[in-house]
C-alpha cells in the first residue's frame, strides 16, 4: 500500500473519532492543584453552549424549607460555572477506587450538602476517593433537562479518569453516584458514554467516559409513567451498561415504578444489578439517620461495591 493512502486512512479514522478541528487543537491536560475541599473548574471559560446568563449562583434555602434528620439541607441555585471537588480516600484505607456524586434537586437546585458533601465525607470513610461534581442547574431554555448536566458529567468523568495515575486511583474503578436527579444524570452517563456530546476540548475528552459501576438512590426520571413506565428514551441500556445499584422506598412519591422497571430493564439487558427496597422512608433522606431501615443502605451500598472490586 502507498504511503499517502496509509496517511489517510489515518486520517479518516481519527475524523471518525474526533472531529478534525477539535482534533488539532487537543493540549496537554495537566491536574489542577488539588486540596480537600477545592473547587476546580471543568471547563476553561464558558461551559459548551452556556452564556452564564442565568443569575448569581447561591443558597436558595429558605427558614420555611423542611428540614432533612433535624438539619437544614444546602440548596445552591443558579449554577452555570460546572466544578468538581475532590476529596482523596484516606492513604491508610484507601483502596484505589473513585467515585463521582451527583447530588439530586429535579435539576433545578443542587442539595449540596445533604446529597454531596455528607456522602462524599462517608466514601471516604470507607476508603473510597470521592468526587463532587457541581453541574449546571437549572434547566436551560429550549434544552433537555439532563442535556447540560451530561455534558458536566462526561468532562467530570473523563477529567478523573486521565489523571487516575496523579490522583492514585484505578482507572478501571471508577463509578458514578446520584440522588434523584443526580441519580437520573447518572443513568444518563451509564448509558450515554461512547460519544461526547460535545467537541473535545483536551485530552481529557478522548479518554473513555464511561463508569465503572453505578449507584442510583431514590431515582427519579427513569421511567415514563404515561407509557407504561417504559425507560426514558435517553436512558438507552445495553449489555455493555455498567452494573447498577439502586434504592428506593414503596412510599417514594417519585414512585417506586422507577426503579423496578428499570431494574428489568437491566435484567433483560444482561446487566448486573442489585436492588434493594424498602417500605417506609419516602424521598431526599440522604445518609441522615432515623428510625427508618432505609438508613442501612449505605451498608449494603459497601457491600455490592466491594462484591465488584473482588471479581
Amino acid at each position: 500500500m502507498k504511503p499517502f493512502k496509509i496517511f489517510n486512512g489515518i486520517l479518516l479514522m481519527l475524523a471518525l473519532l474526533i472531529p478534525f478541528p477539535a482534533y488539532c487543537q487537543l493540549k496537554e491536560m495537566s491536574v489542577p492543584a488539588l486540596k480537600t475541599g477545592g473547587a476546580i473548574a471543568l471547563w476553561p471559560g464558558n461551559p459548551p453552549g452556556d452564556k452564564g446568563n442565568i443569575g448569581e449562583e447561591k443558597d436558595n434555602t429558605k427558614p420555611t424549607d423542611n428540614k432533612v434528620g433535624g438539619k437544614d439541607v444546602i440548596r445552591i441555585g443558579n449554577v452555570s460555572k460546572p466544578t468538581i471537588t475532590i476529596y482523596p480516600a484516606p492513604k491508610n484505607i484507601a483502596n484505589g477506587s473513585a467515585v463521582i456524586v451527583c447530588p439530586g434537586g429535579g435539576y433545578s437546585i443542587l442539595a449540596l450538602d445533604l446529597e454531596g458533601t455528607e456522602v462524599c465525607e462517608w466514601l471516604n470513610s470507607i476508603g473510597v476517593t470521592a468526587i463532587l461534581l457541581k453541574y449546571r442547574v437549572p434547566v436551560r431554555e429550549g434544552l433537555p433537562r439532563y442535556q447540560p448536566p451530561l455534558q458536566d458529567a462526561q468532562r467530570a468523568m473523563g477529567l478523573v479518569r486521565s489523571n487516575a495515575a496523579k490522583l492514585g486511583i484505578n482507572p478501571m474503578h471508577i463509578g458514578i453516584m446520584g440522588f434523584s436527579a443526580g441519580a437520573h444524570l447518572s443513568a444518563a452517563l451509564s448509558t450515554n458514554y461512547d460519544k461526547r456530546t460535545y467537541e473535545a476540548v483536551d485530552v481529557a475528552d478522548t479518554t473513555s467516559c464511561k463508569p465503572d459501576f453505578v449507584m442510583l438512590v431514590y431515582p427519579a426520571y427513569l421511567t415514563v409513567k404515561e407509557q407504561n413506565d417504559k425507560v426514558a428514551p435517553e436512558l438507552t441500556i445495553t449489555k455493555n451498561t455498567a452494573p447498577t445499584f439502586l434504592a428506593q422506598t414503596e412510599d417514594d412519591p417519585v414512585r417506586i415504578e422507577s426503579s423496578l422497571f428499570y431494574y428489568v430493564a437491566l435484567k433483560n439487558a444482561g446487566v448486573p444489578a442489585e436492588m434493594h427496597l424498602y417500605a417506609k422512608g419516602g424521598h431526599g433522606y440522604g445518609l441522615r439517620k432515623s428510625e427508618l431501615s432505609i438508613t442501612t443502605w449505605p451498608q449494603r451500598a459497601k457491600e455490592w461495591m466491594l462484591s465488584l472490586w473482588k471479581n
